[in-house]
């Protein structure tokens, strides 16, 4: 027998505490569910194969693998290049290591054979410019070369099949690169001689620490950082709470305000202050200094009673229970809206839904790094497949969540040089340890994903990209993005790993309405925090009437002027042209609706572990 989601347990200010009915979805789709024994089993069998591939599952790995091979079988023309390109390789590397060790010469004029790509800093140390070890990298990277051309461009094999043969061989060299070994990284050694091996030692001491945390199950604590204190530190109140979120009124900072206030929703994949950081790098601080009322949902860190939460409840119990609070608490007034991530994705939803149902409470609609179209979703969607889903979902089932490893796991790979080689070097070898910053601290402060949920996403959304064609269903009927008419202020970052910002700027052909698009500096979390005064920020902007004709992405980057300095204040020069003449502050929360605040900002459930 099916088991019942069991309804919240109201704790405290029953009058704020909304009990959770589960969306008619929770029950209509039994995939989310073990129809028998013989499902269990298999269920049970890829979750405890996932405990030893990280996640990711074998069968698919197997299949492009052997997509990959059986072309390259076939295909001779192909084997002769790739042996020509051997040959090739090898002789150019031979001259390039006579021209290094002819002593006779202080320096070999005819350069390296192979320069790395512009992100690979590996190799530009002054140290690795010296023989032997220009020969170790050099060689290196000419086999990584010759890997990337065996692995691409072979008639026949799926697009998929070859960006996943592609992404694992390249993780698979990763692995042995000269950088990571002792004996092959002249800095390492260097250091070693100069500190007569004290930074092996501390290197040792961060190797045992890390691992103690690892063992214990536990996140490493900030000594600088402390939430509630000096980060997620903007004054505030709680005013609402569901099994859900929380949601956050922060203080006004100006004697007037803005009549429409703003609503942010955050990404639930991980905590919400990452756009409440330091006060110098707030964005909630900067907004109530230019005069506006923010609400910020809070949302709860999942855990196994959780699995039956799907998209739909988060939609009803976080996006639009915000939107009825805010309109007890400011009515009769348009509401402008953000969604960073995930949460842009989610008042997407949202926004077409009441476009559909025809409620117009929302002023506009802000999305950072969010996507819409998941067509060219960058290489998260390497792992999304169907066979890649059912183990995930295995996986989860177990559970009933995706745990924070595998969850960061993941988006570590994307970038395995910078968050994983890397800083192995510098922690367990160099013995150093970077200092702390807020972001680094947000991010290890990591969230669980609830299975259902996860599973309809990543589903819905990434596999068969619904929401952009029409297809996503809320309620009885799908919903469709061309049907918002509220004004769109849209930004992706140029090096964005998790939203990719073509991808992000796929929304000029989803919608009918007026569409602002920036593309900033920095990546998919420093390009958001991107304050004012923050040196090296730069951005790009313009905007798209109804009635403008479509322009591709890269003729948009090419002829569209770039601006210094941060966007967020060409952001509060778009929402101040569409906002009213300023008002004098609204109360804090509203008492004669049953809004009384609950607890000083940052609440409670940004604590949950």
């Amino acid at each position: 027998m099916e088991k019942a989601v069991k309804p919240v347990t109201k704790c405290k200010a029953a009058n704020n505490i909304v009990p959770f009915v589960p969306s008619p979805m929770a029950y209509d789709n039994d995939i989310y569910r073990s129809s028998g024994l013989s499902d269990a089993i298999d269920r049970t069998l890829h979750a405890s194969a996932a405990k030893f591939t990280g996640g990711l599952s074998p069968i698919a790995l197997l299949g492009a693998y052997a997509d990959w091979a059986q072309h390259l079988m076939f295909s001779p023309g192909k084997q002769v290049e790739l042996i020509e390109k051997i040959a090739r390789k090898t002789t150019k590397l031979a001259h390039y290591t006579c021209n290094c060790t002819d002593f006779r010469k202080t320096e070999n004029s005819d350069g390296p054979c192979i320069e790395p790509l512009p992100q690979d800093r590996r190799f530009t140390g002054q140290a690795w410019q010296k023989w032997p070890y220009n020969i170790i990298y050099q060689s290196f990277l000419l086999n990584q070369q010759w890997w990337y051309n065996a692995t691409t461009g072979i008639r026949g094999v799926t697009q998929q099949h070859e960006n996943v043969m592609e992404f694992s061989t390249r993780q698979i060299l990763d692995i042995f690169s000269p950088s990571n070994f002792f004996m092959t990284n002249p800095e390492v050694i260097e250091r070693t001689i100069e500190e007569k091996g004290k930074n092996l030692l501390r290197g040792l001491q961060n190797y045992r620490d890390d691992m103690a945390d690892l063992m214990n199950g536990t996140k490493p604590k900030s000594e600088t950082y402390k939430v509630g204190q000096n980060i997620a530190a903007t004054k505030g109140k709680v005013i609402f709470q569901n099994r859900l979120m929380e949601l956050i009124q922060y203080e006004s900072c100006t004697d007037s305000v803005r009549p429409e206030p703003i609503l942010i929703v955050p990404a639930w994949i991980m905590k919400y202050y990452i756009l409440d950081l330091s006060p110098h790098n707030s964005l909630v601080k900067y907004l109530t200094e230019q005069g506006y009322t923010v609400f910020m949902i809070s949302w709860k860190n999942p855990d196994e009673n959780d699995r039956d939460l799907g998209m739909d409840d988060y939609r009803q119990m976080g996006v639009m229970e915000a939107l009825d609070v805010m309109s007890k608490i400011i009515p009769n007034e348009k509401i402008h809206t953000a969604g960073y991530c995930l949460g842009g994705t989610l008042l997407s939803i949202a926004a077409s839904a009441m476009a559909r149902d025809g409620d117009d409470r929302l002023a506009s609609i802000t999305l950072f790094a969010a996507q819409t179209d998941f067509t060219e979703a960058g290489e998260l969607s390497l792992f999304i497949n169907d066979s890649q889903l059912v183990f995930l979902e295995d996986m989860m089932w177990e559970k009933g969540f995706l745990d924070t490893h595998k969850m960061s796991g993941t988006f570590q790979l994307l970038q395995s040089n910078d968050l994983i080689w890397s800083r192995m070097v510098r922690n367990y070898m160099m013995g150093e340890r970077r200092d702390e910053t807020d972001l680094m601290v947000w991010n290890s402060d990591t969230t669980r994903m609830p299975y259902r949920m996860h599973s309809e996403y990543l589903r819905q959304l990434f596999l068969n990209n619904a929401l952009a064609t029409g297809q996503f269903k809320v309620g009885e009927q799908p919903v469709m993005l061309s049907d918002i008419r509220q004004p769109i202020f849209a930004v992706g970052t140029v090096r964005d790993h998790v939203a990719p910002w073509r991808s992000v700027y796929k929304i000029h052909q989803l919608l009918d309405t007026e569409v602002t698009f920036v593309l900033t500096s920095g990546g998919h979390n420093a390009g958001i925090v991107s304050e004012i005064g923050h040196k090296g920020r730069h951005y790009q902007i313009k905007t798209k009437t109804s009635e403008s004709q479509y322009q591709d992405p890269d003729s948009w980057l090419k002829e569209t002027p770039e601006h210094d300095g941060s966007w967020w204040s060409a952001w509060i020069n778009w929402l101040d042209e569409r906002s009213g003449q300023s008002v004098a502050p609204p109360s804090m929360g509203n008492p004669k609706a049953g809004l009384r605040p609950l607890a000083d900002a940052p609440g409670h459930y940004v604590f949950q572990n």
